[in-house]
């Protein structure tokens, strides 16, 4: 393989933790600096890690130990951050959405296309074996032709358990652009891309309560709407509706149902790598699960990146850039739909990304 891939990681919030349980151990890459607006998180961060420095956004954007940025700031400041790092010459791996708008997501991969750099962007779950198994089941013919699917995700809302949700109620946050993206993705796997949509929404509250840590009790303003749903018409004529709604309580639907001409797939939840997917036949009379027989095993938080840095002229990333661009225009086309009242086609259109062929946990980032 030769020298590990150096990674510099910009923020050090909640998720970092589990992108770091996954790329601390593995020889593919190694976490050379890493920054935060709050040093001393930095420098603690640093101290777990035996190659990491603790350093100023500046330096790790303009380091020449870093040659991948792994960007988990939060949704509003993606875009700049991520364009500062293309603009140093670096690759970024950017935690989900891609950008908060639509232009600023275009600019991202424009840019980086000019400067010939990589980019890659979360989510990664869908790598696993729980959506790449759904996917093999449909590529195998188990369903026969793709009529429709159904995505569901519903919470009474993050700050149940978030000790700062703050963002998930402002500019760029919301149920469609926070949890959306796992489902998009996840149906594009399965199904190919989107042509044009449909979309509704709505807002219970002005307001949400933080129930954990040390802000506990205090309220925040909601400035976004809080339930969305909206219909996708993929470009192979199947239709997928989907809901996600910080809103309600509880549901028993599944995340994700694929309904086909010869059986319907009950698809695991696209927010976890793994899963069980099951098959009720046509001529079936209950649910059949079914056997893992695709996707990277044991996988966490970071499997994208990893899939980026070892992509080649042989395969492009199975997360890249034009894929969360694809994404991101299906939701804020939604979002946009449910304000404007109309349907509306997309501008972007993208290769379904290729399959991950069912791979141990000890050999996965090497897998082309």
């Amino acid at each position: 393989m030769g020298d590990p891939h150096r990674v510099g990681i910009v923020g050090l919030g909640f998720i970092s933790g589990a992108y770091l349980e996954t790329l601390r151990d593995q020889p593919a890459v190694r976490v050379t600096a890493v920054a935060d607006l709050d040093p001393a998180r930095a420098a603690a961060v640093a101290a777990e890690l035996p190659d990491a420095e603790a350093v100023s956004v500046e330096r790790l954007l303009g380091g020449a130990d870093v040659d991948t940025v792994l960007n988990l700031t939060i949704p509003a400041a993606h875009a700049e951050i991520t364009l500062r790092a293309i603009d140093a010459g670096k690759n970024v791996f950017v935690e989900k959405p891609l950008a908060v708008t639509f232009p600023d997501g275009r600019a991202v991969i424009d840019r980086a296309a000019a400067a010939g750099v990589q980019i890659g962007c979360a989510p990664d779950t869908v790598l696993g074996t729980g959506t790449q198994t759904a996917r093999a089941a449909i590529d195998g013919g188990l369903i026969g032709r793709p009529i429709s699917a159904t995505a569901v995700m519903v919470t009474p809302g993050h700050e149940r358990w978030h000790p700062n949700p703050d963002f998930y109620y402002t500019a760029g946050g919301g149920p469609l652009l926070d949890m959306g993206p796992y489902y998009i993705s996840a149906l594009i796997h399965l199904l190919g891309p989107v042509r044009a949509v449909v979309g509704a929404a709505s807002r219970l509250r002005t307001d949400r309560v933080i129930g954990s840590g040390p802000r506990e009790g205090r309220r925040i303003p909601v400035e976004v709407d809080t339930h969305v749903s909206g219909v996708l018409e993929h470009a192979n004529g199947a239709l997928s509706t989907i809901t996600t709604s910080f809103d309600g309580v509880a549901t028993t639907a599944a995340p994700i149902e694929v309904h086909g001409e010869s059986g319907t797939l009950s698809v695991p939840d696209p927010n976890h790598f793994d899963g069980e997917s099951r098959l009720f036949p046509l001529d079936g009379t209950a649910w059949q699960p079914l056997p893992t027989s695709a996707g990277y095993t044991g996988a966490g938080r970071g499997s994208g990146l990893l899939d980026l840095v070892t992509a080649d002229e042989h395969r492009t990333p199975r997360a890249g850039g034009e894929l969360a661009l694809h994404v991101l225009e299906t939701m804020t086309a939604v979002l946009r739909s449910a304000g404007e009242g109309r349907r509306i086609e997309l501008t972007t259109a993208v290769e379904r990304p290729s399959p991950v062929p069912l791979t141990p946990v000890d050999e996965w980032f090497l897998s082309r």
